[in-house]
């Protein structure tokens, strides 16, 4: 027996016993802690589960922040991902009389990148040419069938740790000052596109300008990918678009002369508006079958499905009772040694049945702790996944097909999980999880699925 599941075993039997008080011995029959007709009886037992990789065609990617670049991993092969943004119109946003347009820019911020942050990378920018109205939020969207591909209006060639940057700095809750850069990649766009907006400015009521609605249809937006380059991803936190222009101020200055003065119309992708995410992900030597590991991969890459076996332990579910399922998911460490470039494992693994999964993250739900589960963040030291007790899902199916036999099929998918801070007393606090969504940073792990790896260790009592 290896020592892990040796340890398992160990772990199992201690709890029983603490659960229900008793320093009885552990037999083929349970653990006997009442005498006569009134014994209650505990029974361990161990559940091996089936699991395989399967792909992702595509993914539901309705989250703030895109990313941005390719990256090529020797394990779990290439990502690349690309998006369309459109600019949010604030109220208020005007051009000064007597505007006259100098450039235009497109400004992409960051400060979270992966790979090699010297290796150079080439962005291009193209202009969006078709409304966005109507299209979805998923990765397989093709963003070449919304812009003319002929030639770029921009390219700028960029590395992980940019030569443009500002420091920037946040207080922490203790008052702590914590500075930080805030990379930029600045891209010069045709003066044409400010000269346009200006000229539509001018009309009747600002014509298309008066309202976001209306200039999103004016201007569908800008296209970003990259097109030379496999070795950088990252995380962009502000796309912004700026019009620089100068104006007359007449008599402006302290001294009431005219004054010459320059300015900028800037528009930023927000979450009021549009963010299409497009992920090429190469998956094929992932889903290769193997008696030993499965993977995970983000985003739009591989889950890992999961088989229970449920059908298999009928007869002890039927009679008695399931009290306490330990459910622990094992990775294995990867053959890449340069930990400065390799991806990483997921922070969180989502446990969700496969017939609950249509809409799990368009319509924003939380775990239930019956068709979905929230592992504990990745445990470094042990290279696992926890999922505490799911007795709750055995029971909840249990019940629901009456006594028939069955299996459940679950995916686990790489995910991004939120909490917040809340006030539980008035000197204590806690963890509240408020949003689940599909992991858009690149993120991989391999599965250990081996006998005695991925499997329930399960409880049981007399009814």
């Amino acid at each position: 027996m290896k020592l892990k599941s040796l340890y398992k075993v160990i772990a199992v039997t201690f709890l029983a016993i603490f659960i229900f008080s008793c320093n009885d011995t552990l037999d083929q029959m349970g653990l006997s802690i009442q005498p006569g007709q009134d014994r209650l009886v505990v029974g361990v037992d161990t559940l091996q589960l089936q699991a395989r990789t399967v792909k992702v065609d595509s993914m539901y990617a309705r989250t703030k922040f895109p990313v941005l670049g390719e990256y090529s991993d020797p394990i779990f092969g290439s990502i690349k991902s690309e998006y369309i943004a459109e600019f949010y119109l604030p109220t208020g946003a005007e051009f000064k009389t007597g505007a006259i347009i100098d450039s235009v820019k497109a400004v992409l911020s960051y400060t979270t990148m992966m790979g090699d942050s010297i290796a150079p990378m080439g962005l291009s920018v193209y202009e969006v040419n078709k409304s966005l109205k109507g299209t979805n939020d998923y990765t397989n969207i093709e963003p070449t069938e919304y812009s003319d591909m002929s030639s770029p209006i921009g390219v700028q060639s960029f590395t992980g740790s940019n030569s443009t940057f500002r420091m920037q700095s946040y207080t922490t809750d203790n008052y702590t000052t914590v500075t930080y850069k805030e990379y930029l990649i600045n891209v010069d766009l045709p003066k044409a596109i400010g000269d346009k907006l200006l000229e539509e400015y001018l009309k009747p009521n600002h014509g298309k300008l008066s309202n976001t609605d209306s200039f999103r249809e004016f201007f569908p937006g800008l296209y970003f990918t990259t097109t030379f380059g496999n070795s950088t991803i990252i995380n962009v936190d502000l796309t912004s678009l700026y019009v620089y222009y100068h104006y007359l101020d007449a008599k402006g200055s302290s001294q009431k002369q005219d004054t010459i003065r320059n300015t900028a119309f800037r528009l930023n992708n927000t979450p009021e508006v549009r963010q299409i995410k497009h992920i090429k992900s190469n998956n094929e030597d992932l889903l290769a079958e193997s008696l030993t590991h499965t993977y995970v991969k983000s985003p739009a890459g591989v889950n890992t499905e999961i088989t229970f076996p449920v059908s298999d332990i009928h007869e002890s579910l039927q009679s008695k009772a399931l009290n306490l399922v330990n459910f622990t998911v094992y990775a294995l460490p990867d053959a890449t040694e340069n930990v400065k470039v390799k991806i990483n494992p997921p922070n969180y693994l989502l446990l969700v049945n496969k017939d609950s999964l249509d809409g799990f993250f368009e319509n924003r739900r939380l775990r239930d702790n019956v068709t979905s589960f929230l592992s504990e963040p990745f445990d470094a030291s042990t290279f696992s996944y926890k999922f505490n007790n799911i007795s709750t899902m055995i029971n909840y199916y249990n019940s629901i097909f009456e006594g028939e036999p069955y299996d459940l099929t679950y995916y686990l998918i790489p995910v991004d999980a939120t909490f917040t801070t809340i006030q539980q007393s008035y000197n204590s606090s806690g963890q509240e999880l408020i949003s689940i969504h599909n992991q858009m940073w690149p993120t991989a792990a391999i599965l250990d699925k081996r006998q005695g790896s991925l499997q329930l260790e399960l409880i049981f009592s007399d009814l």
